[in-house]
């Protein structure tokens, strides 16, 4: 396993995504000063996150910009974007781009990411490569604002016409439903593809899949699910006449467009050419180090553990340790653990940890379901802990669980039924300066009060810039900035949030149990990225 090192003399960065910015932003306040970036899109770092969000209208391009081009300038980080690298000369020590330029590094970071999976659809791709016109992926933002210049044409075709825009989404996981959603909200008639028996596959079990799926229809968005897309058919008369897709079921559903979410990969040409060991990502250590000990690799490219992950928290985590270690701290990668929550206008659905999993390793489940509301709660506990939970339709008590299951909590016998009812009055909950507030940058409510400004928070802590979800929370910790409160385990003041906006973050042993309150409501701190 490697040592820290004394410094990591020139750092070369390639790629440019939410994993590659955090780590940048983190060498930077730790005084390393030789930075390169090669970003593969045009764009500055952006919030992949919140590409939904873009097509959907609620956010402008430059809202969901992570760093400006100024800002890498202003620290002495050489950011190139558009670059696109051709291979990796390892044995040199050099990234080579495809107009022929070399990149000497002394420490190489590979943050590659992911790439969408195209499914075997006959009429996908044309005999040059390209996707048909009418077909759309969705992973980086020319996809969707191509996409979103496609809807926006057809509608105002329609509306003069009088017709209407249909689109098929083909994939029911994280993604999908967040595009369909999207889609829906614009006016389109948006149906969901699901080649598995149930939405959120890897994500939910059948039960609570049903019920997602039966609240998709109540939003006007139908769901066919144990249906596969085998062919796509064009319309060949006009850009406006209607294609068609296929199922292995017989039927047919006509459509404006079709928007590819069926799964991503991890990106691992680059290393896989340059000889380092890839099994489905780059396999790393516990310092992230790949076989070859001056590369490193972050985010969803990385295996550690046997593991890739796909989600925003692991990688900024990953990021977080791998510039302090660089800096010359001797920290360790143990993993991650899942927080995954849907950012889909009118669906709720959080997921803790890997349910599945744990219930194979012995977990036993307690489930509440109530189909008509449109509800499913489930919690995995393992020797009297929360190590899993799923949550559809109702997470007024997702705060709550989530925080015992960061502690690791000792429940007893009938406090899991008892968390799930959901029906009991709830009560403001006092955050200490402990207490995690934004879990996609880790903030704690401490560091947020520290902060004189929204804008203060987010240059300083990142906090808001992830998912978004903890801006309330935020927005009212500024608010009450002075207002004293009772001390805190660690802090000395403390302050009344909404409902269950935060997480404490230290673990609980059953010895240092104390009374906890009744609920409370868990914000989009974390989502599924993506995957």
């Amino acid at each position: 396993m490697s040592a820290p090192t004394a410094g990591p003399g020139r750092v070369v960065v390639v790629g440019s995504g939410m994993a590659a910015n955090r780590l940048v932003e983190s060498l930077v306040s730790r005084g390393v000063d030789d930075i390169t970036v090669l970003g593969g899109e045009r764009y500055a770092p952006y919030n992949r996150i919140l590409l939904s969000a873009v097509l959907e209208g609620t956010h402008s391009v430059d809202a969901i910009t992570l760093r400006t081009p100024q800002w890498y300038a202003e620290r002495g980080v050489d950011l190139r974007l558009d670059a696109r690298v051709d291979r990796l000369e390892v044995a040199e020590r050099s990234v080579v781009l495809v107009d022929g330029n070399a990149v000497p590094y002394d420490t190489l970071v590979l943050a590659t990411g992911s790439l969408p999976t195209l499914p075997p659809i006959r009429g996908l791709v044309r005999l040059d490569g390209r996707l048909h016109d009418r077909l759309h992926s969705f992973r980086h933002l020319d996809d969707c604002l191509r996409l979103s210049a496609d809807v926006a044409g057809r509608l105002a075709r329609a509306e003069a016409t009088g017709g209407d825009v249909r689109a098929v989404v083909v994939g029911g996981g994280l993604l999908g439903l967040q595009v369909a959603r999207a889609l829906s909200i614009r006016g389109v008639l948006t149906e969901i593809v699901e080649g598995s028996e149930h939405l959120l596959r890897s994500h939910v079990g059948a039960p609570a899949g049903k019920i997602l799926a039966r609240n998709l229809h109540r939003l006007d968005t139908p769901v066919y699910t144990g249906a596969r897309a085998v062919s796509f058919t064009d319309g060949t008369e006009s850009p406006d006449e209607r294609c068609g897709l296929r199922l292995d079921n017989g039927h047919t559903l006509e459509t404006d467009l079709v928007v590819i979410t069926a799964g991503v990969r991890p990106s691992v040409s680059l290393g896989r050419r340059a000889g380092l060991e890839v099994r489905r990502g780059l396999v790393v250590d516990d310092t992230l180090t790949t076989s070859d000990p001056a590369v490193r690799a972050i985010g969803d490219c990385a295996e550690h553990d046997g593991r890739t992950s796909g989600f925003v928290p692991a990688a900024w985590e990953q990021a977080e340790l791998l510039a302090a270690r660089l800096a010359g701290e001797d920290v360790r990668y143990d993993g991650s653990r899942v927080v995954a929550r849907l950012r889909a206008t009118d669906l709720d659905v959080a997921v803790l940890g890997e349910p599945e999993r744990e219930v194979a390793a012995g977990g036993e489940v307690v489930e509440i379901a109530n189909p008509i509301a449109g509800t499913h709660r489930r919690l995995v506990v393992r020797e009297d802990r929360i190590v899993a939970a799923t949550m559809v339709g109702d997470l007024s008590r997702i705060g709550l669980i989530t925080q015992l299951f960061d502690r690791r909590t000792v429940l007893a016998p009938h406090e899991p039924g008892d968390l799930l009812l959901g029906d009991a009055p709830v009560r403001p909950v006092v955050l200490t300066d402990e207490a995690e507030v934004c879990a996609c940058a880790g903030v704690t409510a401490g560091r947020i009060r520290a902060c004189s400004s929204l804008e203060t928070v987010r240059e300083t802590t990142r906090a808001t810039t992830g998912c978004g979800g903890c801006a309330p929370t935020v927005r009212q910790l500024l608010a009450q900035r002075g207002t004293p409160g009772p001390p805190g385990p660690t802090g000395p003041t403390g302050t009344a949030a909404p409902v269950g906006s935060a997480r404490q973050r230290p673990r609980e042993s059953p010895e240092e149990r104390t009374e906890r309150p009744e609920s409370t409501e868990r914000p989009d701190s974390t989502e599924g990225n993506l995957r």
